[in-house]
């Protein structure tokens, strides 16, 4: 069996120094490896090959018969670490709760504790006649939801 804790440090070890940062590490009954990478700006397939490369260095296929994909966590995909959340600051998501709730609106901020996103609803104002557009703002903690996501847009 792989030792994932021995993958995270092949990666950690190239990861010094850039700014891409590790999103998952995951090894599967039948030893294929998937490490998951991303950077604000996006993944560069060179760089994916040159982690990869990385890593079969640090690994033994003599001892350990494997499989390695890298590549970056995919847009559109829950976030899985607090990163993600910081380099979607500024940007829509998609947010479902644990109660089953699903929210649109910015990403306004993230923390180790909490994110918060901007939601825009109608709303009846006191003296209008017509509902108006009013931005909440949501605290959520991390463990209050399945997932958020980056919603792609294509405007």
């Amino acid at each position: 069996m792989i030792d994932k804790q021995r993958v995270i440090e092949l990666t950690q070890e190239w990861l010094n120094g850039k700014e891409y940062f590790l999103v998952d590490v995951a090894i599967s009954k039948d030893d294929k490896i998937t490490v998951e990478i991303d950077h604000a700006d996006g993944v560069w397939i060179e760089d994916c090959a040159d982690l990869s490369r990385h890593i079969e260095a640090g690994l033994s296929r003599d001892t350990e018969d494997y499989e390695l994909e890298v590549g970056s966590a995919g847009l559109g995909q829950p976030f899985k670490v607090l990163q993600q959340y910081i380099i979607h600051i500024g940007k829509e998501v998609e947010v479902l709760t644990k109660a089953g709730k699903k929210l649109k609106g910015v990403l306004k901020a993230a923390n180790e504790q909490e994110f918060v996103i901007g939601v825009t609803k109608k709303e009846k104002v006191e003296g209008s006649k017509h509902p108006q557009l009013v931005e909440e703002e949501i605290h959520s903690a991390y463990d209050e939801v399945k997932y958020t996501k980056y919603i792609i847009n294509f405007k």
